[in-house]
């Protein structure tokens, strides 16, 4: 007897098996339970052996300690003998599960024909141990993007990682296969350099500092992690509303009141009854929007497009729900070019636009001014969004009634900059997106895209720029 199946599916022979126990199929290296299944076409007795092994092993249940071998074209079972014919693959070394795998096989009846087959394996995973995939971390700020990275490859062996300061990122750049930039500016001087370089990446949404068309020439792949899928978008929102918090509630004051042994003073302002402005109503602005509903305030934002194929982490295919979930969340929705119009309507405005030619320094004067005087102005994007001299000029003049940022024009910002003599400015390491949830699911995003490149797989799991 002969199955056949296809390359995505991981140990699961088609259809033909009755029903009974558990099977995963295997798709660009994503373990997802399909169905069930047991060899009982295998005599009764061992059949039954089987069943109850898969049923009472949870290792078997769980994808992170799922075999790593997979049969890539056949299966053939002929007279309770096992034949791996060479279109198997080893991903990695075999490990002690993938043995108990094959003794287990023996045990309950398999008697696995080996000839020429460990010859095959030795030389494969000695190959495999010879070729080593590296990722680069550049410069030394944000260190628990490599750290939790590290943690999570950390029983690869052929994945290395290593973080290098700035001035060292030209001389060794050539010996790695992916980048990981962080805040470093990649021109097309430090790509030309990158040999061997596969793949570009943010860690995080933004790639404003990779010279793409430079990379492109190279024939080298751009990418950023998607904010909604890693709590990156729900960690930057959150604080947004942090930070508004503390302007509303005057936190500086309230720090002078402390250790002045003051109570009951500074009087504060809350956010119930606020017209909140979200200056693009992307990811973050989607997350945003969904956590100040409860605040009982007004919600409006401007988008460059609002079509329903745009709605950010929309898990609907149904336009008219799609329209739905946004009305509820908006109320009041506008294009890119009225921003000055809705700027004078808010009592709070959130800054959360891309970075590009076109949006950098649109917080310049002219918009200020046309905001209601008094307002607050919160930026969680990029620092440069925001016209440096035109934030400083009307926080002199008391038009702005406060600003506080994650991000600042340059970084690290300068603990002596004039502009926090004001108490009502509130500034962040640029942290925003920092957090656990959030580093670590980025962390295993970049882990599972260096094992796709080391096997060979179609990269997933991130959007491309190029």
């Amino acid at each position: 007897m002969e199955w056949t199946r296809t390359i995505d599916f991981f140990f699961h022979l088609e259809s033909k098996i009755p029903t009974g126990g558990q099977a995963w199929y295997k798709k660009d290296v994503c373990l997802r339970r399909i169905g069930t299944w047991t060899l009982t076409d295998l005599p009764p007795n061992k059949g039954a052996i089987w069943s109850k092994w898969v049923y009472k092993n949870s290792m078997l249940m769980d994808p992170s300690n799922a075999i790593r071998l997979i049969l890539l074209r056949k299966v053939i079972v002929n007279k309770k003998r096992l034949i791996f014919t060479r279109s198997m693959l080893v991903l990695s070394n075999l490990s002690l599960f993938d043995v108990s795998f094959l003794l287990l096989l023996y045990e309950v009846g398999f008697f696995i024909n080996l000839t020429g087959f460990l010859g095959e394996v030795e030389q494969m995973t000695t190959e495999n141990d010879k070729r080593i995939t590296r990722i680069l971390f550049c410069g030394p700020h944000f260190p628990a993007s490599q750290n939790y990275t590290k943690e999570y490859l950390q029983n690869y062996s052929f994945i290395q990682v290593d973080a290098v300061p700035f001035d060292k990122v030209l001389d060794v750049i050539a010996d790695y296969h992916i980048c990981v930039v962080k805040d470093m500016r990649l021109d097309s001087n430090v790509i030309s350099h990158a040999k061997n370089m596969k793949l570009l990446m943010q860690f995080g949404v933004g790639v404003e500092g990779i010279d793409t068309i430079a990379a492109t020439r190279c024939g080298i792949k751009v990418a950023r992690i998607p904010g909604g899928a890693t709590g990156n978008a729900t960690s930057c929102a959150e604080m947004a509303i942090y930070l508004m918090l503390g302007l509303l509630r005057k936190q500086n004051e309230m720090q002078i009141s402390v250790q002045q042994k003051k109570l009951g003073e500074p009087v504060g302002e809350t956010l119930l009854g606020k017209t909140v402005f979200i200056m693009g109503f992307g990811n973050i602005g989607f997350q945003l929007a969904k956590r100040l509903r409860p605040f009982e305030v007004k919600i409006i934002a401007t988008k460059r497009s609002w079509s329903p194929s745009d709605t950010p982490d929309s898990c609907q295919s149904n336009e008219h729900v799609q329209n739905n979930v946004i009305d509820d969340l908006i109320d009041e929705k506008g294009s890119h070019e009225e921003i000055f119009k809705f700027a004078c309507k808010a009592d709070i405005v959130v800054c959360c636009l891309s970075l590009n030619h076109e949006t950098a320094g649109i917080i310049n004067k002219n918009f200020i001014s046309s905001m209601r005087k008094g307002a607050l102005l919160v930026n969680i994007a990029r620092g440069k969004l925001l016209d440096y001299d035109a934030v400083a000029y009307h926080l002199e003049s008391g038009h702005l009634g406060g600003l506080g940022i994650d991000v600042a024009w340059s970084e690290p910002f300068d603990p002596h900059d004039p502009i926090l003599k004001f108490k009502n400015v509130l500034i962040t390491p640029h942290v925003a997106g920092v957090t656990e949830h959030s580093y670590r699911s980025m962390a295993k995003v970049v882990g599972d895209v260096a094992l796709q490149l080391h096997d060979g797989h179609p990269l997933w799991g991130i959007e491309f720029v190029n």
